[in-house]
């Protein structure tokens, strides 16, 4: 008996034990997960070059967060990498509360993020996402802020999204949703946000949402209607009347009470006869009609008296005034006749958009109020704040008149189809043989030329090294966006200096003035451009994209000292002396470095923060490597925002404060109400 229990026994006791192993055996596998995402998403394997290992708690892989009690992946941050490719591998994330990848470039559906029933943030503003906001997403129960706005996203708003009864934000402008907006005051009681601006809704907005949230969260739906101050609800079919969008927007000013006239309400005709108050109707509507035109004939002669506030002034109102203007010319007034190119009355009169939300016409831009911000190697930018009161950065091009119409719009589909939050985006472009305008977004927080060089002695307030370092960074990551983009053809920035990196009204760091390189002649390119230029191409002549990283490491170089290039200076300094003219800001740097005085380098005002020598030193490397004079052994941009990015996360003692993912910089910001657990 006792020999045949022991077998038994053993089996038993080898049964409890494998029953222990498979308890204590790992969850599902979340480093299998990251790891296809980032295999999808990172395909040059740098953006996350620490996601290695077996365990991605263990290794603290960059952006992820895990539970304490089960190391489980509950938190994921990798905001504006430039990651491309579809979220479908997250789906295993079961555990996931925190997902936040705003200003990247990824794409695919939002529908794999049903399974991660536990997320409580998802932050996917500015992406490429496109399909429709999937009904399984009313299983996300415990769902607090939802931001998945600047994407492609079409269709309706789904009914289950009153069911998030948790809600506190939900973000989804400047999309492509359609469709009648729920009823969503009565089960979102706690939604606090609610911005659905800029998409393609229609019909009758629910009185209780424009009461809670106002009419502003609601604009740039052309077919919305409802209580006032929205226009009342007069369409009787299921699906009224919306704007189109268009690619092209027409500007004759001819045509606009035609186009009055065109949107008349039509009479119906189920009866023979006219009733007399349809005749009257008529009669009122075709009175309207020719105020509008005498209207617009007199503000057409009115606005010659006003042409010198506008940026298309004649140049008798330029003389009267004394504007700052002077000497440019109109060239708009007269819409007969065509270009030698074959320009057109009617292609003549057309700005061409990029960006479908900001559209006006021609005749707006001209009548706008225009401030001078400065005169560039290229032409002179405007501050041009519309009726409707946006603003908008208009370039007149002065030196771009050669460029033949075709090879123009090549140039411009080109700059327009670049598309990150380093990047100054062009909205829009007009070309006529004679003027050559470009509209981007207005920036309204100056250059990190301005904030280094301007105010210097009492009274400045310095610029510190955490807005420094996340300017650079955001450079960086811009530049070397665009040599990503374009790298087979190696099409380069050509301008790369202090003055050209802008800051949005967030204070995010954004290269500016990329493409126009293309529209000279390359000679003409090195001469006129006023970027801080290599060494190589005083031979050859040429932009490149080396040369784009040198010029990066002499602006590097420049925010580290507090010192503008001295063969390069701005045209708002004083000239310097011979002296100083003889030698360039590298050069300068590898000397005082070669004789071991390395803390000279640095700008006074860094000098008052504590414990930041070793990042100050491991910058000026960085910088100094991208100027070499030999242009081979210079790193690419994308090394060099990765070098920039290694200091600023692993060695930055101001830690998670400096980190732009939490920061008042971020769009997408979890609150301290909205913790992890």
């Amino acid at each position: 008996m006792k020999k045949k229990a022991y077998p038994i026994a053993l089996a038993f006791l080898l049964l409890l034990t494998s029953a222990k192993l498979s308890l204590s055996s790992s969850p599902p596998n979340d480093t299998s997960a990251l790891t296809d995402f980032r295999l999808k998403t990172d395909t040059h394997g740098y953006l996350l070059s620490n996601w290695t290992g077996p365990d991605p708690c263990a290794a603290a892989w960059v952006g992820v967060r895990c539970s304490t009690n089960n190391l489980r992946v509950v938190g994921l941050s990798l905001p504006s990498l430039n990651l491309r490719g579809p979220l479908d591998s997250l789906a295993q994330l079961d555990q996931l509360r925190l997902l936040d990848l705003h200003n990247n470039r990824l794409n695919g559906t939002v529908l794999p993020l049903a399974n991660c029933t536990n997320l409580k943030l998802l932050y996917l503003a500015g992406n490429d996402l496109s399909g429709e906001i999937p009904p399984e997403f009313a299983s996300l129960r415990r769902l607090l802020r939802l931001d998945l706005s600047d994407n492609n996203i079409r269709g309706a708003v789904p009914d289950g999204i009153s069911r998030l009864s948790r809600l506190l934000t939900l973000r989804l402008q400047n999309n492509l949703l359609t469709g009648k907006i729920p009823d969503l005051s009565g089960s979102l009681s706690d939604l606090k946000e609610l911005n659905l601006t800029n998409n393609e809704l229609y019909g009758k907005l629910p009185e209780g949402l424009l009461r809670k949230f106002g009419e502003e969260s609601f604009s740039g739906n052309e077919g919305l209607c409802g209580s006032s101050p929205l226009p009342a609800c007069s369409f009787t079919g299921a699906n009224p009347p919306s704007a189109a969008s268009t690619e092209t927007v027409p500007s004759n000013p001819s045509s606009l009470p035609q186009t009055s006239i065109i949107n008349e309400p039509r009479v119906k005709n189920s009866r023979k006869g006219l009733s007399p108050g349809a005749i009257v109707a008529i009669v009122i509507a075709n009175c309207v009609a020719i105020l509008v035109i005498i209207s617009f004939i007199v503000a057409h002669y009115c606005a010659r008296d006003r042409s010198s506030n506008s940026i298309g002034g004649s140049e008798a109102g330029k003389r009267k005034s004394g504007s700052s203007y002077g000497g440019e010319k109109r060239v708009y007034a007269n819409n007969g006749g065509g270009d030698s190119d074959g320009t057109n009355a009617t292609d003549r009169s057309k700005l061409v958009f990029f960006d479908r939300r900001k559209q006006f016409e021609l005749e707006d831009l001209l009548r706008a109020s225009a401030e001078m911000l400065g005169k560039g190697s290229l032409g002179t930018v405007y501050k041009a704040v519309l009726d409707d009161g946006c603003t908008m950065a208009v370039k007149r091009l002065k030196d771009a008149n050669p460029c033949a119409r075709k090879e123009f719009e090549q140039y411009m589909d080109l700059i327009g189809k670049i598309k990150h939050p380093n990047v100054v985006r062009l909205s829009a472009y007009y070309y006529a043989k004679e003027e050559k305008l470009l509209v981007y977004d207005y920036l309204p927080n100056g250059s990190l030329h301005s904030l280094l060089h301007e105010n210097r002695g009492p009274g400045r307030i310095p610029l510190d090294w955490t807005t420094r370092i996340s300017l650079v960074l955001g450079a960086a990551r811009g530049l070397a966006r665009i040599h990503e983009e374009f790298s087979a053809a190696k099409v380069p920035h050509g301008n790369v200096k202090s003055s050209n990196v802008l800051l949005d009204k967030n204070g995010v760091a954004c290269i500016s003035d990329f493409g126009l390189s293309l529209l000279l002649n390359p000679v003409h390119a090195i001469a006129r451009l006023g970027g801080y230029r290599a060494p190589e191409q005083a031979e050859t002549k040429r932009l490149s994209q080396t040369a784009d990283v040198y010029s990066f490491g002499v602006l590097l170089l420049e925010v580290l000292t507090g010192r503008a290039p001295s063969l390069y200076p701005s045209p708002t300094r004083p000239r310097m002396d011979e002296e100083e003219q003889a030698v360039d800001l590298p050069k300068w740097v590898r000397s005082v470095v070669k004789e071991e005085w390395t803390g000279e380098v640095f700008d006074q005002e860094l000098l008052r923060y504590k414990n930041i020598e070793e990042e100050l030193v491991s910058m000026l490397h960085v910088g100094l490597a991208c100027v070499v004079p030999q242009p081979e052994k210079r790193p690419t941009m994308v090394e060099v925002a990765k070098m920039v990015e290694d200091i600023r996360v692993e060695r930055s003692p101001l830690g998670e404060d400096y980190d732009d993912s939490r920061n008042s910089l971020s769009p997408s910001i979890p609150t301290t109400e909205d913790g992890l657990a």
